[in-house]
């Protein structure tokens, strides 16, 4: 034990950092996920005890128990609710809730990133010119509504991975490429990784020219053909 130590130490101080530096680099995920499974919990702990003191029980024995048992409540309430959904009879709760100052705004904003949307609706992960004649950057649509500018559309440049943390573009519809592997979750794994993955790796497809993808212009009318058949 102490020979290894000692080989250990005796390939020098680089050695020691880099050794280290993969430690911490090994650490920094399961640190990140503790402070998030710790973060949920001390919510739904708040939440499920305002619950309970609403009711006028106080739960002073045994309170991780009776979290897990009011989150588990509130599973089966959102299952309950789930139906209500599928049922259509949560169209009278919303139109009651449509009156109440705010409701529309937040379930508008809610709908943007709803990633299940398909069509003109759907999150569009694009590429657009970069600030060089030769480079490109990955940016967001959230709508294919056309911009006060004609032919233009509006691309979103995350700087973060907060969806309203970064720049807004109009950009000509033929100069907008559409990633159709590509999902707004993908886009947010590839922001997480600060570009330690590159988007092709996420996707797990084949890097591609740019010539493969499809413009803007091309996908709309395929969604208007789309429409026509439909129709």
């Amino acid at each position: 034990m102490i020979d290894n130590i000692k080989e250990f130490l005796g390939h020098g101080k680089d050695h020691i950092i880099t050794v280290i530096l993969k430690g911490l680099f090994w650490l920094a995920p399961i640190a990140a996920v503790t402070i998030i499974v710790i973060w949920v919990y001390e919510k739904f702990n708040s939440l499920t005890a305002y619950l309970f003191t609403l009711v006028g029980f106080e739960p002073n024995q045994f309170p991780v128990l009776w979290t897990l048992f009011g989150v588990a409540l509130l599973a089966f309430l959102a299952y309950v609710l789930g139906i209500f959904v599928e049922t259509g009879l949560v169209n009278f709760v919303q139109k009651l809730y449509s009156k109440v100052p705010g409701y529309s705004t937040i379930k508008e904003l809610v709908n943007i990133f709803n990633t299940s949307k398909s069509g003109e609706k759907k999150v569009l992960v694009v590429l657009i010119r970069g600030f060089s004649k030769k480079d490109y950057n990955i940016g967001l649509m959230y709508s294919t509504k056309e911009s006060i500018v004609k032919d233009h559309y509006t691309v979103v440049l995350s700087m973060t991975p907060i969806p309203n943390g970064g720049y807004m573009f109009e950009v000509h519809k033929d100069k907008i490429w559409i990633i159709e592997e590509a999902t707004f979750d993908s886009n947010l794994q590839y922001l997480l990784s600060m570009g330690v993955k590159s988007l092709a790796e996420i996707l797990k497809v084949e890097p591609k020219s740019i010539d493969e993808l499809d413009t803007l212009n091309n996908y709309l009318n395929k969604l208007e053909r789309n429409k026509s058949s439909i129709g």
